[in-house]
């Protein structure tokens, strides 16, 4: 047998829910599980064209592409989903007709944001040289975001607007933080670091605000077809991933981490460089430099 027969060897896996992905839907999973692995393999690549001390947005940023590459392949594949019933029936017949039914969840697309989110909030919130309590507060809200989301997508009443609701406000929070605080941590560093933030900050809060909208229209109002569904959040995250860690390591070639407070030492650097030190205080410190959060802080701060 040819072509893609991922549909039918996983058939009966999460309940075979009559609202689901078509052949069409599962190419596209697979053609975006492929930009994201190929987008891995160059962010990887483009690392070792920098010092060993200089990789870790490279790093962050494949580990991004990765994360999202596995999750496509398994949506692909028709795994990693559950039927749950949908709480509005259409006349759509791609999404129930008149009789409803159970949609298809994919739960491993929350497992997917759950990791990669946090880390490209990292990548942004680490180029403004935010302190540490700032960025594992964002990180934190940007936590509950997905949670909730994925709490309200597995709730077939109307309890799951609730859900979308608590998503909702945190989400608000970390827009919060991106436009306001962090840009102006970025802008007090440099124009190099300030362009590369801004360019990077505005790109990331556009599309992050599609998102509550396509979950709204899929998972929560059950208005569109899987196979659009597929497609609305395979373009959101292409253009939050990919093209975002293009545009991120693009600004980064002339920034070093140091200008953002990231003092990272190498094992081949002064012998000193990790033993333990006395300070004037009395205290030891582990020989990196930089203030304690390890960035560069201001007192305009949550």
């Amino acid at each position: 047998m040819s072509g893609n027969q991922a549909l039918n060897v996983n058939a009966g896996i999460g309940g075979s829910p009559p609202i689901a992905i078509t052949v069409r839907g599962s190419d596209w999973y697979f053609t975006v599980c492929a930009v994201m692995f190929a987008a891995t393999l160059i962010f990887m690549g483009l690392s070792f064209t920098k010092p060993r001390t200089h990789r870790l947005f490279h790093y962050i940023t494949a580990a991004i592409t990765l994360t999202a590459a596995i999750a496509y392949f398994s949506m692909g594949s028709n795994l990693g989903q559950t039927g749950i019933p949908v709480e509005f029936i259409r006349n759509n017949p791609k999404v129930g007709g008149s009789v409803g039914g159970d949609r298809e969840i994919f739960y491993v697309r929350y497992i997917d944001w759950f990791v990669t989110t946090p880390l490209l909030l990292l990548d942004l919130l680490l180029t403004a040289g935010l302190p540490w309590p700032t960025i594992l507060i964002t990180i934190l809200m940007d936590e509950f975001m997905i949670v909730t989301g994925l709490v309200g997508a597995l709730v077939s009443s109307d309890y799951k607007w609730g859900y979308y609701v608590f998503g909702c406000v945190s989400f608000l929070f970390v827009i919060y933080i991106l436009t306001f605080v962090a840009r102006k941590h970025a802008n007090a560093l440099g124009s190099d670091v300030s362009r590369t933030y801004n360019i990077c900050g505005v790109l990331t809060i556009f599309i992050w605000f599609l998102y509550p909208i396509a979950w709204g229209l899929a998972e929560g109002g059950n208005v569109i077809a899987p196979d659009s569904e597929a497609v609305f959040y395979g373009i959101l995250d292409l253009i939050a991933k990919p093209v975002f860690g293009a545009l991120l390591l693009w600004g980064h070639r002339n920034i070093d981490p140091a200008q953002l407070g990231l003092h990272i030492h190498d094992y081949d650097e002064m012998p000193n460089a990790y033993g333990v030190r006395e300070k004037s205080n009395g205290h030891h410190t582990n020989g990196l430099t930089g203030d304690a959060n390890g960035t560069t802080t201001t007192t305009n701060t949550v």
